[in-house]
């Protein structure tokens, strides 16, 4: 083999092998490549998940006022907010529970300074949202009811804290139940959430105006000569029975 055959093999070789190496090198900036690719692309998703998952359970939205308790009145009362969340409210507070009903807001009111969280809804609502509101509030110091002017689908409130949500399955309502209810701000937290009033607006509306005294040395009428007779049971016409002298 001459010298330039030689030469000529030497330098093809040498060619192969720089060829070789450049394959090497642009198979690995691949490898890296799309390795790096997917490492970004899951901190991407990660990422997202997370800021998603925050915007979906954050109480950043809730609002606060600073109401103090224990301000009792026996008329109806004009709210700063629809539904209230605190502020005055009648003496007796709302049995905590499900209404299918509105119920008075003082009533409720008193039921939140005890540390119940009051939720209410729109009364259009679907049924299946409803049912998922009915099984959040069947536990202890809860209240449910339907609300009409409602400014949201529904409404979470305890005292001094509201939170407006689109849906009843907005994963911040559980949340706030959990942070709010029996909540360091409770005024007079460990007050029951029973044993006050069952009733309805329909059934026993405030009153706008405190009843009025009665003139000095008026009868009074637990004192005022009644024929009705002395039971509690409804007067009835009905005959006697047979053989019972008519009176």
């Amino acid at each position: 083999m001459t010298k330039e055959k030689a030469q000529a093999r030497r330098e093809h070789l040498t060619r192969m092998r720089e060829e070789q190496k450049r394959k090497e090198r642009r198979a690995a900036f691949l490898m890296w490549g799309a390795g790096g690719a997917v490492v970004v692309l899951l901190v991407g998703v990660v990422a997202y998940y997370l800021v998603t998952e925050r915007a979906a359970t954050s109480l950043d939205s809730v609002a606060t006022t600073k109401y103090t308790g224990s301000q009792h009145t026996q008329t109806k009362v004009t709210y700063k907010e629809t539904p209230p969340m605190g502020g005055e409210h009648n003496p007796a507070w709302q049995n905590c529970g499900i209404y299918e009903q509105p119920i008075n807001n003082e009533n409720a009111v008193h039921a939140m300074e005890h540390g119940a969280v009051w939720i209410t809804y729109q009364p259009d609502l679907p049924k299946a949202e409803v049912d998922t509101l009915r099984e959040l509030a069947a536990k202890d110091y809860m209240l449910l009811s339907p609300y009409p002017g409602l400014p949201a689908k529904v409404v979470a409130s305890s005292w001094n804290n509201q939170l407006k949500l689109n849906s009843a399955t907005d994963g911040r309502l559980a949340r706030f139940v959990t942070k709010y209810k029996n909540g360091p701000g409770t005024p007079e937290l460990g007050a029951s959430c029973s044993g006050g009033v069952g009733t309805t607006t329909a059934e026993a509306p405030i009153p706008a105006t405190a009843p009025s005294q009665a003139p000095s040395g008026a009868p009074d009428a637990s004192t005022a000569p009644s024929d009705a007779p002395a039971t509690d049971a409804p007067a009835t016409d009905a005959p006697a029975p047979s053989g019972t002298p008519a009176p």
